[in-house]
């Protein structure tokens, strides 16, 4: 096994998992002002996206410990949720230089508000707006087709 590459598919059920971590993190941080909590933060997303849930703590919990215990894995494609992570990386990532760097603190907890407001949709309802990006990039020509065949053919994502 390799340790750089993203897994695909992905279980939903992991993902929805990590996304309430992420989301109850921001919380934390907007509810507290400790902006120190967006470097594991960001640190997590930027691992989920060079290695999956391999070097990132949250990913790991999620998929070894919390996942299984919520039943049957759902399949879902790999590309979009680890196009997701890369935008969370890049908001976490500029919230904390912003935040901690530079003093930007308005703009450090805007960035966490969003992550927040869309970690939380993942996470209760199912909605992944970096997958929905996904799809609309790819339906634009921007992302090629071939890079995620079965967000093309939805019976692909089925397990054989």
């Amino acid at each position: 096994m390799t340790l750089l590459g993203f897994p695909d598919p992905v279980n939903e059920k992991a993902a929805r998992t990590v996304a309430a971590g992420v989301a109850l993190t921001g919380a934390l941080i907007l509810s507290t002002g400790w902006l120190w909590l967006l470097l594991p933060l960001a640190y997590g997303f930027v691992a989920r996206v060079l290695t999956g849930p391999r070097l990132s703590p949250l990913g790991a919990l999620a998929m070894r410990v919390i996942a299984p215990r919520l039943g049957t894995p759902r399949p879902t494609p790999g590309p979009p949720k680890r196009f997701a992570q890369g935008i969370g990386a890049v908001l976490t990532t500029v919230a904390a230089a912003g935040g901690l760097a530079f003093g930007w603190t308005t703009l450090a907890l805007a960035l966490t508000a969003v992550l927040v407001v869309f970690a939380t949709l993942e996470s209760v309802l199912g909605f992944c707006a970096g997958c929905f990006a996904f799809g609309q990039l790819m339906r634009r020509g921007v992302i090629p087709e071939e890079t995620c065949a079965a967000c093309n053919d939805i019976r692909l994502r089925q397990p054989a």
